[in-house]
C-alpha cells in the first residue's frame, strides 16, 4: 500500500479544523446577539466579530478533542443549526437574568412616575425611563466587577463536555429549562423591586389616609415629589443588596444553563 502524501493529510486536517471552527463559531454567535455585555450596542460590531472569532479559535481545539466532524455540506449544515440552538439556549439564560433586572426597574418607573419621561436607553436603543437604565447599568457594572465574562466563557467551554460537536442535545430537557427560566422573570423582578415597591405602597396608603383627614389637600401636587424622594432613597439603600443578588443569580444562571444541556 502506498503512503498517503503529506500534503493530502495536511489538507484533510485543515478541512476538519475549518469545519470545527465554523461549528464553534456557530455556538458562540448567539452569545454576541442576546447575552448581556457581549451584545451591547456600545461595542462596535467589528469588535464583537473579532472577539467572537478569537474565542472560536481558542475553543476549537477543546471542542474538536476526540470528535470527527463530517465534511459533507448537508451534515455540516445540520450541525451548524444544532450549534446555534445550543448557543442560544445558553445565552438566553443570561439574557433573561438582565431582563428580570430591567423589568424591576420598569415596574418602579411606572409606580414612581418616571415612565412619563422615558428616554432612549443607550445600552439597548429602546425607550426606557430612569430607574430602568439605572438598574441595567448597575447589573452590567456588577457583571464586570465580579468577572462575569470569565464565568460565561468557562461555562461555554463546559458545554462541549455536555453536548459535543457531533452529538445532539436533549430537546425536551432544553425546552423545559428555557421555559422554566422564562417563568422566573416576573418573580425575580419582584425580588429586586420588593423594598422600593413596599415603600411606595406604604406612601400611597399614607397619602390616602391624609386625603381622608384633609380633603382640601392637593394630593397629586404633593404626592408626586414625595414618591420620587421616597423611591430614590429606598433605591439607593437597596442597591447593595441588589448587587449581591445579581452576583448570586449569575452563578445560578450559568449552572442552570449547563444543567439543561445534555446529550439526547
Amino acid at each position: 500500500m502506498s503512503a498517503t502524501p503529506l500534503s493530502q493529510v495536511l489538507a484533510q486536517l485543515g478541512g476538519l479544523q475549518t469545519a470545527g471552527f465554523v461549528l464553534v463559531l456557530a455556538r458562540i454567535t448567539p452569545l454576541f446577539v442576546v447575552a448581556p455585555l457581549f451584545s451591547s450596542r456600545q461595542v462596535p460590531p467589528r469588535v464583537r466579530t473579532v472577539v467572537a472569532c478569537a474565542l472560536a479559535v481558542g475553543l476549537t481545539p477543546v471542542a474538536m478533542h476526540g470528535q470527527h466532524v463530517p465534511n459533507d455540506v448537508l451534515s455540516l449544515f445540520g450541525l451548524v443549526m444544532k450549534e446555534l440552538l445550543v448557543g442560544l439556549a445558553f445565552a438566553m439564560s443570561l439574557a433573561l437574568l438582565f431582563a428580570a433586572v430591567s423589568s424591576a426597574g420598569a415596574l418602579l418607573d411606572m409606580l414612581v412616575g418616571f415612565s412619563f419621561g422615558a428616554i432612549v436607553d443607550p445600552l439597548t436603543g429602546n425607550q426606557s425611563a430612569v430607574l430602568t437604565q439605572l438598574y441595567g447599568l448597575v447589573a452590567l457594572a456588577i457583571f464586570v466587577a465580579i468577572d462575569g465574562t470569565s464565568w460565561v466563557i468557562g461555562g461555554l467551554a463546559r458545554t462541549y463536555a455536555l453536548v459535543p460537536l457531533t452529538a445532539a442535545p436533549d430537546v425536551r430537557s432544553l425546552a423545559t429549562g428555557v421555559v422554566a427560566t422564562f417563568t422566573t422573570i416576573f418573580s425575580s423582578a419582584l425580588q429586586v423591586a420588593a423594598p422600593v415597591l413596599l415603600a411606595l405602597v406604604i406612601t400611597d396608603v399614607a397619602f390616602g389616609v391624609v386625603t381622608r383627614v384633609v380633603p382640601q389637600l392637593n394630593v397629586f401636587a404633593v404626592g408626586f415629589p414625595v414618591k420620587v424622594v421616597v423611591g430614590l432613597l429606598v433605591v439607593a439603600a437597596s442597591l447593595p443588596f441588589v448587587s449581591g443578588w445579581i452576583g448570586d443569580q449569575l452563578q445560578l444562571s450559568v449552572a442552570q444553563a449547563l444543567q439543561t444541556l445534555k446529550v439526547g
